[in-house]
């Protein structure tokens, strides 16, 4: 089996990255014109944040969220139901040997930065980070004149 010289590791290769991308913004237009024919998902403005393929760009998991994040379970619900329709859609639009197989998961990207920011707000947290230049300084100073400090090498 031949080896990517390119992919140096467990991460997605620049293909996959593409198509992921290609992906996303065929899907967020088609969301946005309307064209599934579903009066529950055409209730929603749902942001497509992120896809991700897989190595064989045969599965797409999305990341979406509907907009302001209320009612994000009954909008995953519809575009679950409505994933068969969305395939042939985005499908359409695009040249790709495979249709990919959609999945939806709920983006929760806002939450774990809302939770980030959080606990930066925390005033232990921001001044152990703002103290770590000193301690950084401290600990330089404690090895170079710690009892082991040896001035004849």
């Amino acid at each position: 089996m031949a080896s990517n010289r390119f992919n140096h590791g467990p991460g997605p290769s620049q293909r996959q990255l593409r198509v992921g991308e290609l992906i996303r913004r065929t899907l967020s237009d088609v969301l946005l014109r309307g064209d599934v024919h579903d009066p529950d998902l055409n209730r929603h403005s749902i942001t497509v944040g992120e896809v991700r393929t897989s190595p064989d760009l045969k599965v797409a998991t999305a990341y979406v969220l509907p907009l302001g994040g209320h009612g994000a379970e009954e909008a995953l619900a519809a575009l679950r139901r409505n994933t068969r329709e969305l395939r042939h859609l985005v499908a359409k639009d695009m040249t790709l040997k495979y249709a990919p197989d959609l999945r939806f998961v709920l983006d929760e990207t806002f939450d774990r930065m809302d939770d980030t920011r959080r606990i930066f707000a925390d005033e232990r947290v921001r001044r152990d980070v703002e103290g770590d230049e000193d301690w950084d300084e401290g600990a330089d100073l404690a090895r170079d004149s710690g009892p082991d400090a040896d001035d004849d090498w």
